[in-house]
């Protein structure tokens, strides 16, 4: 899969992951399930911008 694809997948499911994490702790406060929410939001944020950033990289050096 492109990596352009991937990492908007990823972020997107990383600002998914964070908004069930902001409804979890509106509902019950901040328990194991909260912080593991937000655990997954950043490891998936995370990937998914590098990813980004990688498409660009390649796209940048086919350039030259």
């Amino acid at each position: 899969m492109r990596p352009l694809l991937s990492g908007l997948i990823n972020f997107v499911l990383g600002v998914l992951f964070t908004y069930f994490a902001f409804q979890q702790v509106q509902e019950n406060g901040w328990g194991f399930f909260s912080y593991l929410l937000l655990i997954i939001a950043t490891l998936d944020i995370g990937s998914g911008l590098r990813l980004i950033f990688l498409h660009f990289k390649i796209k940048n050096s086919q350039k030259k």
